[in-house]
């Protein structure tokens, strides 16, 4: 037991890292803090700035989609975290937002501005603004991130009892830019000089003034000095900041509570009835506490959770803080801030806001981000898998397409019924996914989703489906494996309470889109079954050589030499037909494939290359069809209904779920459970060609 604590207390030990801790904890002069401002004027960046720099210190990547370039920014992977808090299938809204904070950065205007995001419940609305949050924190600590606040040291505070209340060190409560020290006449001159050693993306400002705390501290050592600032600034120390939500420090989150205990000070702060009694005026700024929303969250990020819930006092607060970056807490003058706002809202609320008149203000200072739900499936279900894993769900192994289907209905019920007569939600789903279907190209896709307007918007929450799956795993049915008929019945269950449903007949249509779901699995599964009947390569390439042979001949009007008997004899037209008819070549269009073929491989042959029936996608298919039609009956799979297998069924059928284990992902458990279905849809007389 001893040895065991030693080792935990050496691996904290050799962890530590007292360079790094020396940084971030560094203290030094104002004149030091010029000489870094000279060296790195990057330090001085408004919190806007700091914000865009961070997003794109995690780089960036760059695909197309529908012929228009997307970006995808790292930052929303949420990677040092290993991806707890990434954000899928929304890179262009993303894109958009990082293009607000790029113009508020270059002061454009975005600045002076209220980011409301908006979107339906569970969007990843509040992920988003807790992954900037925690960025920044994170950021704070690096060196490309830093930024310095100060300290007043040695300061002697006198008041009426002519008692002496001394302070080695009284911190800026709003943790603010030392440079707000500089007085304003000489700002402009300070500013050209600093500027003028290098040429930075931001030039060095100096923007605002100090806090009324600083303020008062200020003036009173001016006063002691005679105006000597050199003098007032010996008891100047800045030192580095580090920015942090628990400890209060830059970044700030408010969240709104009952209307009749709402109270504007928890934004601007209040006053400290304590030290009234010792200062003697309500209007002392140490009699303040310097401790609201907007206060502790100068530097850095605001929250505001639901933000249109807000009480209207405490709006009125956000239209000066947004557009001048001024807030006025209680009997204090105005005082600068510098911080990104960001809130976020549902739809019902920003419907709200836009139907009161006396909100015009608030609405021409905010600028409405969209968060949509996704609407592509393959991102859909990087939610699910990042919850429900090996990692993380030990003892219960989860079979294949369970999520995938799950996330196909989430998504189906987003979607906007297609205007096009003959394309069903479950193709536009497949063409959204990037799956081809004939007769749609780029444009045509491009076009399917600006007609549809408010995709998206509505459907049903990710956090649905997490519940249904949670239900799924701890039920008393699971046996060591989950399928996805487990977690389709579960959802279904839980649509006759579900609180967001608006209708019997949205209930309706839902239910009627898990049908739709449930067909699609049958019918993925019974293609999955028919190739692992049909994996047999040495099978496959005997049945394509001899397909080969015949359409040779039959193209150029020879006869076959039959191996077995070493007769002539003409083509085999009943298994060119048979492997053809898989495919749905019609007998109008016999001729034109089988030269199609013959003209592909002799093409290949010029090129010096051989023929390889897996090349041809489609003649691919029609082999695998037809191997597995010709092997279907020697397997008996039906036997699996009636309970009475021999042997020799028995161990091909064991061949057939070992391959399904290796190439598909299944456990021995879902394997059997699938040859099972599988067999009673054949025994039905189903099998879909």
């Amino acid at each position: 037991m001893a040895e065991t604590k030693t080792s935990v207390l050496s691996l904290i030990h050799q962890g530590q890292n007292s360079e790094h801790f020396r940084e971030l904890n560094w203290e030094g002069t104002f004149e030091e803090y010029l000489e870094i401002v000279q060296q790195s004027p990057r330090v001085t960046r408004t919190a806007f700035q700091r914000v865009y720099d961070m997003i794109l210190a995690c780089g960036k990547e760059e695909y197309s989609e529908y012929k228009r370039k997307i970006i995808r920014y790292n930052f929303f992977k949420d990677l040092p975290n290993s991806g707890r808090d990434a954000v899928y299938g929304l890179d262009i809204h993303l894109a958009k937002m990082v293009d607000i904070f790029k113009a508020a950065a270059h002061r454009y205007g975005t600045e002076r501005r209220v980011l409301l995001l908006h979107g339906p419940v569970g969007s990843s609305k509040s992920t988003i603004a807790r992954l900037l949050k925690k960025g920044l924190e994170e950021y704070s600590k690096t060196p490309e991130g830093a930024l310095y606040t100060f300290n007043w040291t040695q300061v002697t505070q006198h008041h009426e009892s002519d008692s002496l209340r001394s302070s080695d060190d009284m911190p800026c409560p709003m943790h603010e830019e030392p440079l707000h020290l500089i007085p304003v006449e000489f700002r402009e001159q300070v500013l050209a000089e600093l500027n003028q050693s290098s040429r930075p993306e931001y030039p060095v400002t100096i923007d605002g003034d100090l806090c009324p705390a600083c303020r008062q501290t200020y003036r009173e050592l001016s006063k002691k000095y005679d105006g000597d600032w050199s003098k007032a600034m010996s008891h100047v120390k800045v030192r580095r900041l580090v920015l942090s939500e628990k400890d209060r420090i830059g970044i700030g989150t408010f969240q709104p509570k009952d209307e009749k205990n709402q109270d504007s000070t928890e934004l601007t702060g209040d006053i400290n009835y304590r030290k009234i009694a010792i200062y003697g005026s309500d209007s002392d700024a140490r009699a303040f506490n310097f401790d609201g929303e907007f206060n502790v969250a100068n530097r850095g990020v605001i929250e505001f959770i639901e933000v249109l819930k807000l009480d209207v006092a405490f709006l009125y607060d956000l239209l000066g803080a947004s557009q001048e970056h001024k807030i006025k807490p209680k009997k204090f003058p105005q005082t600068d801030i510098d911080e990104v706002i960001i809130g976020h809202t549902n739809e019902p609320e920003y419907r709200k806001l836009q139907n009161n008149e006396f909100m015009e203000a608030l609405r021409d200072r905010t600028v409405k981000i969209d968060v949509p739900y996704i609407t592509k499936i393959s991102e859909e279900i990087k939610i699910y898998q990042k919850d429900f894993n090996p990692e993380r769900i030990r003892g219960k192994h989860i079979a294949p397409h369970t999520l995938e289907m799950a996330s196909m209905w989430a998504v189906l019920t987003r979607l906007e019924e297609p205007k096009k007569a003959n394309l069903t939600l479950l193709q536009k789903l497949k063409l959204y996914d990037g799956k081809t279907l004939t007769g749609y190209t780029e444009d045509s896709i491009k076009e399917l989703r600006k007609e549809a307007v408010r995709e998206g918007m509505d459907g049903i929450s990710p956090r649905y489906i997490q519940d249904k799956v949670s239900n799924a795993l701890v039920s008393n049915e699971l046996m060591g494996c989950m399928n996805p008929f487990m977690v389709l019945n579960e959802l279904e269950s839980g649509l006759k309470h579900h609180s967001l449903i608006k209708s019997d007949e949205q209930r309706k249509k839902y239910r009627e889109l898990l049908s739709v779901v449930k067909q699609e699995y049958e019918d993925v599964v019974k293609n999955e079954v028919q190739r692992a009947i049909s994996a047999d390569e040495e099978a496959i390439s005997r049945l394509c050589s001899n397909y080969i042979d015949n359409i040779k001949a039959y193209t150029q009007k020879e006869r076959v030499k039959n191996k077995y008997t070493g007769q002539d004899e003409e083509p085999d037209e009943r298994l060119m037909r048979a492997i053809e008819e898989k495919i749905e070549i019609p007998e109008s269009r016999k001729d034109d494939f089988r030269r199609e073929i013959m003209n592909y491989i002799g093409a290949l042959a010029i090129e010096g290359r051989t023929f390889n029936y897996k090349t041809n996608e489609r003649l691919f298919k029609a082999l695998e069809l037809k191997l597995f039609e010709d092997q279907k009956d020697s397997i008996k799979l039906t036997s699996l209904v009636a309970n009475v297998v021999d042997k020799d069924t028995q161990e091909k059928i064991d061949v057939v779920k070992s391959r399904m284990v290796k190439n598909y992902g299944y456990c021995d458990i879902c394997a059997t459970d699938v040859l099972n279905y599988v067999a009673s849809i054949f025994a039905r007389g189903d099998s879909k060609r």
